[in-house]
């Protein structure tokens, strides 16, 4: 449904590179999803297949039609949430839906059962307006008028960002069953924890794309051991592990310290670790061997 060869994007005359030799491909039904910081070139990527944006170089289809060619059919096929809510904001809910099933030349009966499960949640403030929902109310709203007109493949960009965990986890089971009725979805986030949701991820960065599978199979190509610390004076943690030959790699990791012991091998690797912190000084000393998080294996793909 989707195919990616070799996309390049370039601001400033060349001088920042957004999108550097980018490659993919989407398969119909789908769940993908673009993984990365801000700055990594997802919107780009996004704008250039929904025909917002030329690529400076390489070529991309988006079900079967080339995005520079046949920009029309694909507008007119495709459905797209920007990172930013972009509908009107002084119309109600009840209109932004009428108004997007219009400029679709469609009706809100007709594709109502793509909708429905979403718009349950919006119809008792169906007379408010826009610019006076929740985050995640105009989330959903969005959602409902990039589907009004059955698109092929959609695209969200960022849907989920400064939307409440709750809200973020409703939206989620509502692209599940969007999936579930054969639409593709291509969604972009810079939540890690979110690259499980999806059926295949592509991890970025500065523009390229780091690994792409599915997020099993990104976690089980993890080179090697990673550990858990925890301990008193938890910032000087890193320090004393720095002073290790060969260094270990850590950073922090909510409440606990990941260590990633970079080569190092031993069986006793536990007790070596808790040895060392105990002669630092260091009290209450938790050490534990950890399956990698997405958010792991990024870290370890920065560092190679």
């Amino acid at each position: 449904m989707v195919t990616v060869n070799n996309i390049t994007k370039t601001y400033n005359k060349g001088a920042v590179k957004a999108v550097d030799d980018v490659s993919f491909s989407v398969e119909k039904g789908e769940l993908f999803g673009v993984i990365g910081p801000d700055g990594a070139g997802k919107s780009s990527i996004f704008r250039i297949l929904t025909t917002l944006l030329l690529p400076d170089g390489g070529t991309a289809t988006v079900d079967g039609h080339d995005v520079v060619k046949d920009y029309r059919y694909i507008r007119n096929h495709v459905g797209y949430m920007p990172g930013r809510f972009s509908l009107y904001q002084d119309l109600t809910i009840e209109e932004n839906i009428q108004f997007f099933a219009t400029v679709f030349n469609t009706t809100v009966a007709e594709n109502h059962h793509l909708i429905e499960d979403i718009y349950i949640q919006l119809e008792p403030f169906k007379k408010r307006r826009a610019g006076k929902l929740s985050g995640g109310m105009k989330q959903k709203l969005a959602l409902c008028c990039a589907l009004i007109h059955k698109p092929t493949v959609l695209f969200l960009d960022e849907p989920t960002t400064g939307v409440d965990p709750v809200s973020r986890k409703e939206f989620w089971e509502m692209l599940k069953r969007l999936k579930q009725q054969g639409i593709t979805v291509l969604v972009s986030t810079p939540y890690m924890d979110e690259a499980t949701r999806c059926d295949r991820i592509a991890l970025m960065q500065h523009g390229k794309i780091l690994s792409i599978d599915s997020p099993q199979g990104i976690i089980r190509a993890y080179p090697g051991p990673l550990y858990a610390i925890k301990a008193t004076d938890k910032p000087r943690i890193t320090q004393a592990l720095a002073t290790h030959a060969p260094s270990f790699s850590s950073y922090i990791f909510g409440e606990y310290i990941h260590v990633d012991p970079q080569g190092v091998s031993s069986k006793y690797l536990t007790e070596e670790l808790t040895t060392l912190l105990a002669k630092e000084g260091f009290r209450e000393i938790e050490v534990m061997p950890i399956t990698p998080t997405i958010e792991d294996c990024f870290i370890k793909m920065l560092t190679k």
